[in-house]
């Protein structure tokens, strides 16, 4: 495996624990981890040629279908991701996640086939996604931005917010993701 799918795992991994990992911890890591890890490898494997492509995409399809989790390969997402439970995670494969992000369950980020929101999301930078909030369309969410559970976001978010419910209200915020963002990897 090369030295940058490795440093992304890595990156990933120091927001679920500190240090590095024990031998009893890696044998017993929790299903949204292992899936995390097997994503990335998939992610990383995707723009090469080769046996280990099929490999990995063949593994995280058998994966998605037992965990519930569904984020395709294709998903450009930075550094530092954290899933925080097993269960329901569904992400258009256009999306674009930066570094920092936190998906809760039940979440869907998705494309809107028509109007002027046709389209997928760009998400920022320290994006803290509540349980069962729902992000569609072509719109981008600022850096430092708390979606809260159960928000319906169908319009451009400006950093420094926080986003409550269906519709989608905004209110500006400075750290909004202040305690929410644990252990952020630093670019």
């Amino acid at each position: 495996m090369n030295q940058e799918c490795k440093e992304l795992i890595k990156k990933d991994l120091s927001r679920i624990y500190e240090g590095p990992l024990s031998i009893k911890q890696r044998f017993f890591l929790p299903p949204e981890v292992k899936y995390l890890i097997l994503w990335r490898k998939a992610s990383y494997y995707r723009r090469r040629t080769g046996l280990l492509r099929l490999i990995y995409g063949l593994q995280l399809m058998h994966v998605s279908a037992k965990t519930q989790i569904n984020i395709p390969s294709e998903v450009n997402i930075g550094p530092g991701l954290y899933l925080g439970h097993l269960g329901r995670i569904i992400i258009h494969p256009d999306a674009v996640l930066g570094f920092n992000v936190n998906l809760s369950t039940g979440i869907t980020i998705g494309q809107i086939n028509r109007g002027s929101k046709k389209g997928t999301p760009v998400i920022g930078n320290q994006v803290w996604i509540g349980t069962n909030a729902v992000i569609v369309g072509n719109i981008t969410i600022g850096d430092d931005v708390m979606i809260a559970p159960g928000a319906y976001v169908t319009t451009d978010v400006p950093a420094h917010s926080i986003v409550i419910g269906n519709p989608a209200v905004i209110r500006h915020r400075d750290n909004a993701t202040e305690g929410y963002i644990n252990r952020p990897v630093a670019l």
